[in-house]
């Protein structure tokens, strides 16, 4: 059994290890795991999660108050490494049968990759995923089950910015892409400020503009991911095509810092904290970062979508959180115990803990679960799209099919070095591989 613990303070979420399929990986998962035999007995469970300092003092206060409520159920937390070497250990247990009482991972394509049907147990007749988020029960659903609940909350693919430069300068939040190009000229007109940050030095966080456009993508053919799925529809073409160049026209209108190929990712969210920047297209898990690097910045830096043509359909492209599963292999008392702890994992005493440990990076996605009082107006900033519905999940949950190369492929874009439509069309044959390499039919 682990040593428990008392509650921790709030950590900060660092990016480290974030592979972008832009995924947080702060799930679980573990091994082994002992039965409990009938009435009166004690059944042990096992849980499995990443090694990620945050992940890990979430997990031991919540089986803490877990067991708290559940006399008889004792949880043994294992960690994983995070990474290739995690999902390799992840699809090795579940292949031969010897994974965890219970384990976290990535939901969407990653989810998919694991076979669920065959492999993990089905939750769809479980009260509590009529709490879940529309967007979360699609993230980790096929057409024959729901398999997780979520841990963590949602964040957006979206542009974080200096309310104290727009304040100063008599800006507005943008609605349409080209208001957006406006602002940033305005910022470059006043000097000092780079209007639009880019951190190639972290090359997975050139793809925001790409895959953080994916709500306006949605919002001109909501079928785009089916259609993209099966063969049907291509980057190089529109609507697609926007996100390459935007990322192409935001360089070759110089709006970017100076040292823009070698800056990293908390350089980026530093400068906007610190109003050197005035714009950062970013996963809203940077509120963690700014948290532990600039938290005097915490009501200056917010959030908008990167925004599209129309300003009608202004909407945040969103990523889920993380989910927790079982595997198939989990039976008997112990199969019974797991879904107490999944179940656990979607009460409100669970998000608290949560929000309390772990600086949250948006939304929760469960009814009845809210945001602490205090939180970065990055963060907050969010809920209205959240509440309105002006939200549109991230290409990643609605296919499987994400190419490897596209970080390398929007930095030569955002470089000047490739043109939109030559980068879309790379791009385009990077997916065909993949899609090949998955087996996908029409490929």
């Amino acid at each position: 059994m682990i040593n428990r613990s008392t509650r921790r303070p709030m950590l900060a979420l660092g990016a480290s290890g974030v592979a972008l399929s832009l995924t947080l990986a702060g799930c679980a998962g573990g091994g082994g795991g002992g039965g409990g035999g009938g009435d009166g007995e004690e059944v042990t469970i096992s849980y499995l999660v990443d090694n990620q300092e945050s992940t890990v003092l979430v997990a031991e206060a919540l089986i803490e108050e877990f067991e708290s409520q559940n006399e008889g159920i004792q949880v043994e937390l294992e960690t994983r490494p995070q990474g290739a070497e995690g999902d390799n250990l992840i699809k090795t247990r579940l292949s031969t049968g010897e994974m965890n009482s219970v384990f976290a991972y990535n939901t969407g394509s990653l989810m998919q990759a694991l076979n669920p049907d065959q492999t993990l147990v089905n939750l769809d007749d479980q009260e509590f995923v009529g709490l879940l988020d529309e967007n979360f029960v699609k993230a980790v659903s096929t057409d024959n089950g729901v398999y997780a609940a979520p841990m963590g909350q949602a964040m957006s693919g979206s542009i974080i910015y200096n309310k104290d430069v727009y304040e100063e300068l008599g800006l507005e939040v943008p609605q349409t892409w080209d208001e957006f190009i406006a602002n940033a000229e305005a910022v470059k007109e006043a000097g000092d400020i780079a209007p639009i940050v880019q951190t190639y030095g972290d090359t997975w966080t050139s793809q925001l503009f790409v895959l953080g456009d994916f709500a306006n993508v949605l919002a001109e053919d909501p079928e785009w991911a089916e259609k993209y799925t099966n063969n049907e529809a291509k980057y190089v073409d529109q609507p697609a095509l926007a996100g390459f160049q935007k990322l192409e026209e935001v360089y070759e209108k110089d709006l970017l810092n100076e040292d823009f190929a070698s800056a990293t990712y908390a350089d980026g969210v530093a400068m906007v904290a610190t109003g050197e920047g005035a714009h950062y297209p970013i996963l809203t898990f940077a509120a963690s970062q700014l948290s532990a690097s600039n938290p005097e910045a915490a009501d200056i830096v917010g959030t908008f979508p990167i925004p599209g043509d129309n300003a009608e359909d202004n909407a945040l492209t969103v990523w889920m959180p993380g989910g927790v599963y079982i595997p198939q292999s989990t039976e008997g008392a112990e199969l019974e115990a797991a879904k107490k702890f999944v179940e656990f994992v979607t009460t409100k005493e669970s998000c608290d803990i949560q929000g309390e440990i772990v600086a949250p990076t948006g939304p929760f996605v469960i009814e009845g679960c809210e945001l602490p009082a205090e939180v970065p107006a990055m963060v907050s900033d969010q809920q209205p799209y959240f509440d309105e519905e002006k939200t549109g999940l991230a290409l990643e949950f609605s296919s499987p099919i994400k190419g490897p190369a596209l970080e390398q492929i929007t930095v030569a874009v955002g470089s000047g070095i490739t043109s939109a439509e030559e980068g879309a069309a790379q791009y385009d044959e990077d997916v065909k591989k993949q899609a090949q390499q998955l087996g996908i039919e029409g490929w």
